[in-house]
């Protein structure tokens, strides 16, 4: 558990594939100006961040919402409601099919009202273009992404991946490198104009949060922005991504 700013902690915490490959996963916590907390995700820690965890928000009372934004992400969900019983459970449309036993707030997380209920806090957005919940639950491209706004911490699961490298590849492949989900390809609407629309979102999410100063991912770990340009990364990601994106615009115009 790492305090990033006066009122944001990150979370990092484990998520193997295939119980072997350890890609990471997180959780971020962040205070309200009256003194209260929100959860962004779910994720159960290990003891020693569950007890600092614990004593920051005096035993989870302090905690009056998790906002959960990735719809793909759900394994520890259960674990939120338990340990904030009286607060607002936010998730996805899909968070609520597949946890129908949780006690979730009827908001919903992707609606634009939600997001209001929290704008003197964040911003908010989500990606055009790309499915938000793909029919393919290997494809886990669409999130809402998150800025704090005191902070201009961005708090992100998926559609941002942050790649560090080996000292070793790094030699070959410069690095820390911001980049797109991998399997972008496959999250792209099957329709004409939906790859120049992910680019206009992009290149509209660079303008912007211009001045971000930390972005948290889910994948894996946290890059700070200092001595780096978040526009200049976006659009190198935006680079790295552009066979993909040429190759639909010649499928689907």
């Amino acid at each position: 558990m790492k305090q990033l700013s006066q009122d944001f902690w990150n979370i990092r915490g484990d998520f193997k594939i295939a119980h072997l490959i350890n890609i990471g996963t997180h959780m971020s916590v962040v205070r309200r100006p009256g003194g209260k907390f929100v959860l962004l995700d779910s994720y159960q820690p290990a003891k020693q961040d569950l007890d600092a965890l614990m004593t920051l928000t005096e035993g989870g009372s302090m905690i009056e919402a998790v906002l959960n934004v990735h719809p793909f992400h759900t394994i520890h969900c259960g674990f939120a409601e338990k340990l904030a019983p009286n607060a607002r459970l936010i998730g996805t449309r899909r968070h609520h099919e597949q946890k129908p036993d949780l006690h979730w707030d009827t908001a919903l997380i992707e609606d634009a009202a939600t997001q209001q209920e929290f704008a003197d806090l964040f911003d908010f957005s989500i990606p055009s273009g790309v499915d938000f919940i793909s029919d393919d639950e290997a494809v886990h491209v669409s999130s809402v992404l998150l800025r704090h706004r005191a902070s201009r911490i961005v708090h992100a699961d998926d559609t941002l991946m942050y790649i560090d490298l080996p000292a070793l590849a790094q030699k070959l492949i410069p690095g820390p490198q911001l980049r797109f989900h991998p399997k972008l390809a496959d999250g792209l609407e099957k329709r004409a104009g939906a790859a120049d629309d992910y680019v206009r979102w992009a290149n509209q999410l660079a303008s912007e949060w211009a001045d971000t100063s930390m972005i948290c991912a889910a994948h894996n770990g946290i890059l700070d922005m200092s001595g780096q340009n978040f526009p200049e990364a976006i659009r190198e990601a935006l680079d790295a991504a552009a066979p993909t994106l040429d190759k639909h615009r010649s499928k689907y115009g």
